[in-house]
């Protein structure tokens, strides 16, 4: 721990021993100037304050100082009944500050006893109660509103997390002052029993125990009582206004003071009215002209000074203003207009409803999950997805762009459902006649009424924030390939370098390049193979990368590294794994065709033999497809690289695997061969 810990503890120590233990009126003296200097500090410090949270100490220092206030008036209170002193600070303030009057000063207590207790402290205490609660009521606000901007790549990651801890620091802070205000009214009737108590404890003990008079007995304890009330008010009212000051301040650019000068002085021209009204009360009135008329002319000039300044300030901001014009017919100012979002998510105005909270949308907390699930499934961050709407597309339409350019798009109902067929047909079931976007799979939009119907008929009823959700969770593992930038790599990359740094100081750069790596990754994403296990994939690199630079070789090395997990992608526990092979004809026919260059080898056929072999692999996967079966085409490790050059073209969907890439111990079942006539 360090002094300042020690200060605090031994404070609230000190403050417990000054209950019990008597002290010297000097020692009095100099804690009763503490406590006054310690409430100037903290009214002051209410007053700098931009927001609440600045000072989100208030609460807890408003006890320790009602503490520190109440421990005080008991030493003070022991000292005056036992001695008949309590210190010059109190005396003072019992014969200067009222002028020795008894009377003067029970008024004067009063009347600061009512301002507190019944001005400051009531309205500091509603304000509280009323702050909290509306802090509260809007917590689920700001919070969507935070991702919503997340959402909108209007801010980052770690802006967001602030904002959110901020919310929470503000709910934290107005329940809390919320019952620190009534440490502030406690202190106030505290205040008032005290001194009563003082008064007629004083005038017993000054009769009975040091046989005073009436008359001196009643002037020695009052004055002392109504001086420590003073003393002990005085601070009591600065913190209570202080407490009032930090509730009702809302946030801003500058201080309580500059605030006030801010906004009071706004209109100058009104000035110039409230001087000509005193003015004019030096004339119709009684009141000395030699009063009214200095200020009047004070005002006057205020607001003359006050009005060519707001002058020359417009004249400053029209000039700024003309000069950003200036810069932005400038050439270079379109550069910022070259930034292409990575991923956009565009709609009509119909589909507004999707995306605003206010009307029950939740798309953006869709896409948080839909950013959520591809980091788990394919270990990459998907980039902030740009969401917004566009007026020159279809009320009902929907467009998803990848850098810039239109990838995929569809149309949606908001008023009904997508109901889509198991296979069998039921003519009861009317709809409009549509396309399921993420899949190609035909179905209908019906209505409500016919929704009900539709289910009983074995249909699968998605409603419409479904259908968005997933073709853009679709779209983006389709193109996640697109979507993993060097940048993104280097990021990747730093967060193995946490757990595992021998493999990348051994990898890069070495033997290969933060390029090289992204070609790799690039190259399993388009195949949707996960890189959440990004160490494994990095040390298969570096065994392998001491032998070839070639990325496609190396990714095949990869993949045969990750083959229990691409066995798991396939294959179902229990159930043989379902697969079309290649003929020995047609990887004879791949391995004769495979060319060597500078760049790497590549795959050199003949029109003739590339339109038979594709003809034959589109209907084999058609016949497995209309049986219900995943296609997935199983070859030897030498040419699955060549396949699937060959085959992604036109069948970018269709899992082309090698034996390599199998667990020895997975069931295997050919339900058909690829080959050569």
């Amino acid at each position: 721990m360090k002094i300042k810990d020690y200060a605090v503890l031994v404070s609230v120590i000190m403050i417990v021993i000054m209950m019990v233990i008597p002290f010297p009126p000097l020692l009095l003296d100099f804690l009763i100037m503490m406590n006054i200097s310690l409430a100037l500090t903290i009214i002051l410090v209410a007053m700098n304050t931009k927001e609440a949270l600045q000072f989100s100490i208030f609460p807890s220092l408003l006890l320790l100082t009602t503490l520190f206030r109440l421990g005080l008036n008991v030493s003070t209170t022991r000292s005056i009944l036992t001695n008949k002193t309590g210190g010059q600070v109190i005396e003072t303030f019992g014969s200067f500050v009222v002028g020795g009057s008894v009377v003067i000063g029970l008024l004067v207590f009063l009347i600061l006893v009512i301002i507190q207790f019944i001005v400051i402290t009531k309205g500091s205490e509603r304000v509280a109660e009323v702050a909290a609660r509306f802090t509260l009521d809007a917590m689920p606000g700001k919070q969507m509103s935070i991702d919503a901007d997340l959402n909108a790549g209007m801010i980052s990651d770690l802006d967001a997390k602030e904002r959110r801890q901020k919310i929470e620091r503000e709910a934290d802070f107005y329940g809390a002052m919320d019952g620190a205000s009534k440490f502030v009214k406690g202190d106030a009737i505290a205040g008032i029993v005290i001194t009563i108590i003082n008064i007629i404890g004083g005038l017993i003990i000054g009769m009975v125990v040091h046989g005073m008079p009436v008359g001196d007995a009643a002037t020695t304890f009052t004055l002392l009582s109504i001086g420590d009330g003073l003393v002990s008010q005085i601070p009591a009212l600065l913190i209570s206004t202080a407490t009032g000051i930090v509730v009702t301040r809302a946030a801003s650019d500058g201080n309580l003071g500059s605030d006030i000068t801010a906004q009071i002085f706004a209109y100058p021209k009104l000035l110039y009215v409230v001087g000509a009204v005193i003015g004019l009360l030096g004339v119709a009135t009684p009141i000395n002209p030699l009063l009214t008329f200095p200020i009047a002319g004070l005002l006057v000039y205020a607001g003359w000074t006050m009005q060519k300044n707001l002058t020359q300030a417009e004249e400053a901001e029209t000039a700024a203003g003309d000069e950003e014009v200036e810069e932005m017919k400038k050439p270079e100012s379109v550069t910022t207009l070259l930034q292409v979002d990575p991923i956009e998510f565009e709609f009509g105005y119909g589909l507004i409803p999707l995306a605003d909270q206010k009307q029950g949308g939740d798309l953006l907390d869709r896409v948080i999950m839909i950013r959520r699930q591809i980091a788990l499934e394919f270990g990459i961050v998907v980039p902030v997805i740009r969401i917004r709407d566009n007026i020159q597309l279809e009320p009902n339409e929907y467009v998803i762009k990848i850098k810039g350019n239109r990838v995929a798009g569809g149309e949606v109902l908001l008023d009904q459902y997508l109901a889509m067929s198991s296979g069998l047909e039921d003519e009861s079931v009317s709809g409009i006649e549509t396309v399921e976007p993420a899949f190609g799979l035909p179905a209908l939009w019906v209505t409500e009424e016919m929704k009900d119907r539709a289910e009983l008929s074995g249909y699968t009823i998605v409603d419409p924030p479904s259908v968005v959700s997933t073709h853009l969770t679709e779209v983006i593992k389709r193109h996640a390939h697109e979507l993993l930038s060097r940048q993104e790599v280097k990021h990747l990359l730093d967060n193995v370098r946490e757990s595992s740094p021998a493999v990348l100081e051994e990898l890069i750069p070495n033997i290969l390049t933060i390029g090289d790596v992204q070609k790799v990754l690039m190259r399993l994403l388009k195949e949707k193979v996960s890189i959440r296990s990004l160490d494994m994939i990095l040390e298969s690199l570096a065994d392998n990368g001491v032998r070839t630079k070639d990325t496609d070789v190396l990714a095949e090395y990869v993949r045969q590294s990750l083959s229990r997990q691409i066995t798991s992608q396939v294959a179902v526990p229990g159930e043989p794994v379902k697969v079309l092979t290649a003929g020995a004809r047609l990887e004879k026919r791949f391995a004769e065709s495979v060319q060597q260059s500078d760049q790497g080898s590549y795959l050199a056929l003949d029109p003739e033999t590339s339109q038979t072999i594709y003809q034959e692999v589109l209907q084999q996967v058609s016949r497995l497809q209309q049986s219900g079966i995943q296609p997935i085409l199983l070859t030897s490790p030498a040419i699955r690289m060549y396949l699937r050059q060959f085959l992604e073209r036109y069948m970018p969907e269709l899992m082309i695997l090698s034996y390599s890439e199998l667990e020895p111990e997975v069931e295997v079942q050919s339900v058909g061969v690829i080959n050569l006539p």
